[in-house]
């Protein structure tokens, strides 16, 4: 129930702090007095768009706030669904906007998403407007109202994740048709790809062996040739380093005995004579490992032009990459040999999945055809005293292919004259008979759901007299279920059976034009009552009418 609104510097509001109380309330006031403006604060409670233009002229930031008593409406699921501290009695809705355009959204006093404000907003708070009537024309909502009555939220949740996962399977399985079809198309094209380079048998790192073993090969001649020139410098018989150095050994040695100091140098030379020694042995085998193989060399130049070859038609730099075109090459082939055993499958689990859905939506649509029944029957008693004694209405459910909301597509046919057939409700009936089917709609949804506040924007639209006073009863009864009914009415017959009334007014001052709400003391209401009855010439018989009429409440 909504306890108390604080709204500040908002449109023409400059600052307004009203409390509500329960059961059946109602709001009247001049046409553009505020009355939207205060429906519109609300709406930013339940996440709706927020525009800077809305701050009131002159203004930094404006701020909405709102206080609801959810004792007994079992909330608390919602609230650990979302992460918010959660209060059993009290809940606090606050939205700020600024100037820059950020919006602000808190819960209980804690930052909030719009996504989080959105989900507890509309469980505390449901605002019916004139435009909402035009959702009788709208088939997903008709549909809503019988799951809503029919209380059909878990089997309805139910039957989603099946839907889902049928969804799911039937792209998959559409998604792999068409890559079997196109790999298909294009089998011969992959598999001679494969065999050429699955034929050229590679292997990691042999272009770069190949290559170097290529320049050695087209150099042999002049390798061999200096290698033979650093081995004779190093070990000739015709004064090599090596002779040279036996000697230096030599003459160091004969005098190492004599000069301490000749020791280490005999060992450096030993050390460099072991050191070029290996270095002689290593050229000699050298010239005979390093020989002019012509052979050969046409051998690795053709296996290099292969792999040039190939890696140019593939548009690669390496046969690395061409190993891995291979192999995926080789695996596409794989999959279009085992795409028959993957469609069926997924063509099995399409199968099983759809078997599914038909029986969950079979068991929908008997529960909704149930409540289609209990609906005609309710809306019968609710529209025959709203002044249609010759109205038909007719809920059709047909069969339709399984989609989200399962195999049902739903009508409500409406007459509200003799001999006349029912028709679609949004195409046949008037402005005033459409109010008063919305407003038994919502009758019975409020007594299947557990809402606490419902604010009706002018659901008298097209009514009058008797018809009114009518309307004003049901909603004096929805207010009389722990529920608080809030209507902003221009008809005096409703707002006589309100147990609270509120006027909204503006008022011009230095600073500007401000809109504003007050709750009316019984003398003020009589006076607002005549005002409605009478126009702006308030009459004798327009008091006695108003004080009559709020007798009668």
């Amino acid at each position: 129930m909504l306890q108390s609104l604080y709204i500040q510097d908002y449109a023409l509001i400059d600052r307004l702090d009203i409390s509500f109380e329960d059961g059946f309330s109602v709001i009247t006031g001049e046409t553009g007095a505020g009355k939207s403006i205060i429906l519109g604060a609300i709406g930013l409670l339940l996440g709706q768009r927020a525009d800077t233009k809305a701050i009131k002229y002159g203004a930094n930031k404006c701020v909405v706030e709102a206080t609801f008593c959810i004792e007994g409406y079992e909330m608390e699921a919602l609230f650990q669904e979302l992460d918010i501290e959660y209060d059993a009695t009290e809940c606090i809705l606050r939205r700020e906007i600024s100037g820059t355009g950020k919006s602000r959204a808190f819960i209980n006093d804690s930052p909030a998403s719009l996504v989080q404000m959105r989900e507890i907003g509309e469980r505390l708070i449901d605002i019916h407007s004139q435009h909402q009537n035009l959702l009788l024309n709208k088939e997903h909502f008709q549909l809503q109202i019988i799951d809503t009555l029919a209380q059909n939220e878990a089997i309805l949740s139910a039957y989603k994740t099946l839907y889902t996962s049928y969804r799911e399977t039937s792209l998959s399985l559409k998604k792999l048709v068409e890559t079997a079809e196109e790999n298909r198309k294009d089998e011969e094209y992959i598999r001679f790809q494969w065999e050429q380079l699955d034929a050229a048998d590679l292997e990691e790192g042999e272009q770069e062996d190949l290559e170097q073993e290529l320049e050695t090969l087209s150099h042999a001649e002049e390798i061999r040739t200096q290698i033979y020139e650093a081995h004779e410098a190093l070990d000739s018989d015709e004064g090599g380093v090596l002779t040279s150095l036996y000697a230096c050994v030599d003459a160091l040695q004969s005098i190492s005995k004599v000069y301490p100091e000749a020791e280490d140098w005999q060992e450096r030379a030993d050390s460099c004579l072991i050191e070029l020694k290996e270095l002689s042995r290593e050229l000699s085998n050298a010239q005979d490992e390093v020989s002019v193989d012509p052979d050969r060399q046409k051998e690795v130049e053709t296996r290099l032009d292969l792999i040039y070859s190939l890696q140019q038609k593939h548009h690669v730099q390496s046969v690395s990459a061409l190993i891995a075109l291979r192999d995926e090459y080789a695996e596409r082939l794989e999959n279009i040999q085992s795409f028959d055993e993957r469609l069926a499958q997924l063509e099995a689990e399409k199968q099983a999945f759809y078997t599914q859905v038909k029986e969950k939506a079979a068991l929908l649509h008997e529960l909704r055809k149930v409540q289609a029944i209990k609906v005609e029957e309710q809306m019968r008693e609710l529209l025959i005293p709203l002044g249609m004694p010759n109205m038909r209405f007719e809920v059709v459910l047909n069969e339709k292919e399984p989609d989200a909301t399962g195999m049902d597509s739903v009508n409500f046919l409406f007459s509200a004259n003799k001999n006349t057939p029912p028709q679609n409700v949004a195409s046949i009936a008037s402005g005033g008979e459409i109010a008063r089917v919305m407003l038994s709609l919502k009758a019975m949804i409020a007594g299947a759901v557990k809402l606490p506040t419902i604010i009706f924007d002018e659901i008298d639209t097209g009514v009058s007299g008797s018809i009114a006073e009518k309307m004003a009863t049901i909603m004096q009864d929805m207010g009389a279920q722990n529920r608080q009914v809030i209507s902003i009415t221009h008809l005096p017959q409703i707002a006589a059976l309100g147990k609270v009334h509120y006027k909204v007014y503006k008022e011009d001052t230095d600073t500007g034009t401000n809109s504003h709400i007050r709750r009316l003391t019984t003398e003020e209401r009589i006076k607002e009552i005549a005002n409605m009855l009478s126009g702006a010439t308030l009459t004798e018989a327009a008091i006695n009418n108003a004080k009559a009429l709020l007798g009668e409440k």
